[in-house]
């Protein structure tokens, strides 16, 4: 069997480069695709000889890799992708066709008097969301597999067989139509690709962008178009009517509408909207320096910052603070400066998490203590809109609760705490709380057991979520297992485990399609062996997300002083990485690290910054400016630094 892959939208465009009557190429969300015309859909049509040369009988197995971008349609609307027809006949040989929720696959079986169709229906496939999707359909006798952007597999077995001879001898393809303009696909087509003899699964996912993720694209939709000959112009509409002014800055009207203006000195490409100039691609900004900003004074030491916005009230930074009273307090920012709003009784608070869901707005805290009663709980608050403050609306029994971690898989909110320890026993169970719509509440979804954890960190990768725990101290030493979770069939299992050295914080990060996750090791002890020079001076480690082995490795280590937070942030197209260094061995008054990208060098020094006891980092925006805010465990003094810019 020939394996290459024979590509079935291409085969449409002749070599010359011109595109059939009918179709027309559009570029959505930075990624082109071919409107298909309902007005003459034959003219959407080639023999399947061209694609079938050797051979006029259809693969017995084989796969069909599908880019597309669906519009939203009404509930009963079905529109095909493609079909295979023979010229006499009105029946569809192989076709594939999409309802809003479902995915039908369509073959017809020749092996009795007249044949019949067979349909093959994967339910709950949503497509119509004007969103980019690769869909790959591997095809082997009773077995169908369906895999949407990468996910986990559907799979059908039915009675009827895929035909093993299935002649496509007088037959033709037809994009996104069954030769009639009743069913015609609607929305955008980038790739369609039949793969004989193999599932094609393995070669589309190993992008991390996996809803374009690519076998075989027609020249004319790949990120860079064919160059022209001599001095002639490409002419597909996404690149048609386009007009730049240089020099001043010209009037912006509804006769200009839709025109650039290129300005110069600044380096800056304008769009008109018809009133305005609309800023498209501007110099990026690099970081200069570092400059102390504001002097913040806490209500005592500050274990962690959470810095949130609530839409049409402000920009606002939660304290965690440790003594009690007069608990954490709360800042808004006023006038370019954060100042004093709101204080909330705590017990020794850790960390705050900021989270929505719908309308609702909420702050919690994690408790490290017992209240005077001698009751230990986390709170859950509420923003009321007609206070305008936070207010008390759930109680969470908790163990030396240290981080919440806020998330959504699948519509559904999640809130997941970490227990550190109960009493002297570090190996208990952190939980994982989902909330119920009926109740108003959060309620015991799983629990999982932790090591004296400090942090909790979420994030997803295409359609995969995922949950990484900062394992501390198990009772005997810090040199243990930290672990990454998986969310599969309605829970979270095990997916890769880390050795870490007292971890106390993850901080996942994308570099373009590169993922990354950096752990923050505190420090080195263990009771059954000797005893290192510095327990504290210790590397902590930045993985890489590598796809074919579907785990993460290392890719380089950083000298951390009791490391116990990494904050990741982009100044123009520069990333960087910021270090919370709190003890050297000798003093907390330690230098934190300002660790720039440099590509294959990976992060470098770029700033040392003067801190005391430093514990949590935030990064910032507001319109005047980049920002960072520190937080210091050993005296009540947060800072605030402008990043200055050139």
């Amino acid at each position: 069997t020939d394996l290459r892959p024979l590509d079935i939208l291409s085969e449409a465009v002749p070599a010359g480069g011109a595109l059939a009557r009918g179709m027309r190429v559009f570029q959505v969300q930075g990624v082109r695709g071919f409107q298909l015309s309902a007005s003459r859909p034959r003219a959407l049509g080639f023999p399947a000889s061209r694609l079938f040369i050797h051979c006029d009988r259809f693969p017995e197995e084989f796969s069909i890799i599908v880019t597309l971008r669906a519009l939203r349609r009404p509930a009963k609307r079905n529109e095909y992708i493609f079909t295979l027809m023979l010229e006499e006949s009105p029946s569809v040989l192989v076709g594939l066709r999409y309802a809003p929720d479902k995915l039908h696959f369509l073959f017809w079986s020749q092996e009795r008097a007249g044949g019949w169709q067979t349909r093959v229906t994967f339910p709950n496939v949503s497509l119509s969301d004007n969103q980019w999707h690769t869909l790959v359909l591997a095809v082997s006798g009773q077995s169908f597999s369906l895999t949407v952007d990468c996910s986990i597999p559907k799979d059908v077995v039915v009675e009827t067989p895929f035909p093993a001879s299935l002649s496509v001898r007088r037959a033709s393809f037809y994009l996104g139509n069954r030769r009639r303009r009743k069913g015609v696909f609607t929305g955008l087509l980038r790739q369609l690709v039949l793969l004989p003899g193999a599932d094609a699964t393995p070669r589309i996912c190993h992008s991390v962008n996996f809803k374009v993720a690519t076998l075989s694209v027609p020249s004319v939709l790949q990120d860079v178009p064919a160059k022209p000959v001599s001095n002639e112009v490409l002419k597909y509409p996404y690149e048609t009517d386009m007009k730049v002014t240089l020099g001043a800055r010209p009037r912006c009207s509804k006769q200009e509408k839709t025109q650039f203006w290129f300005n110069a000195s600044r380096r800056g490409l304008y769009l008109c909207n018809g009133s305005t100039w609309l800023s498209m691609l501007e110099v990026q900004h690099r970081l200069d320096y570092v400059d102390e900003y504001q002097n913040l004074v806490t209500n005592s030491e500050t274990m962690g910052i959470e810095v949130f916005s609530i839409p049409k009230v402000g920009l606002f930074a939660a304290m965690a603070n440790r003594i009690t009273p007069p608990g954490s307090a709360i800042y808004r920012w006023t006038d370019g400066k954060f100042v004093h709003y709101q204080n909330i009784p705590t017990y020794q608070a850790q960390s705050w998490k900021y989270f929505t869901i719908g309308k609702k707005i909420f702050l919690a805290v994690a408790n490290f203590e017992q209240n005077e009663r001698g009751q230990e709980f986390s709170v859950i608050y509420k923003w009321s809109r007609r206070k305008a403050k936070f207010v008390t609306y759930q109680r969470i029994t908790t163990h030396s609760a240290r981080d919440w971690e806020a998330f959504v898989i699948e519509g559904e909110a999640f809130l997941a705490v970490v227990n550190h320890r109960e009493g002297n026993n570090h190996n208990i169970d952190s939980v994982i709380y989902r909330w119920n719509p009926r109740t108003g509440l959060f309620e015991t979804n799983q629990t999982i057991p932790t090591s004296g954890a400090y942090d909790w960190e979420f994030f997803t990768i295409g359609p995969y979520s995922f949950l990484a725990v900062a394992n501390t101290f198990n009772g005997t030493s810090t040199k243990i297992y930290s672990h990454i979770y998986i969310w599969l069939s309605g829970s979270f299992q095990l997916f890769q485990s880390i050795l870490t050295f007292g971890a106390a914080d993850w901080e996942v990060f994308h570099i373009g399609d590169r993922v990354f996750l950096a752990v923050a090791n505190s420090h080195s002890y263990d009771s059954g062996m000797p005893a290192p020079s510095n327990f504290y001076a210790i590397n902590s480690s930045i993985y890489e997300l590598n796809i074919t082995a579907q785990m993460f490795v290392k890719f380089q280590d950083l000298l951390t002083y009791s490391a116990l937070d990494w904050e990741f942030f982009s100044v123009g197209d520069d990333s960087f990485l910021v270090v919370a260094n709190s003890f050297d061995g000798f003093t907390f008054s330690v230098n934190s690290i300002i660790y720039r990208w440099q590509g294959y060098e990976g992060f470098v020094a770029a700033h040392h910054l003067p801190t005391v006891g430093c514990r949590d980092w935030e990064a910032f925006h507001t319109p005047e400016g980049s920002y960072l805010l520190y937080s210091s465990a050993k005296e009540p003094l947060s800072k605030v630094l402008k990043l200055k810019t050139t």
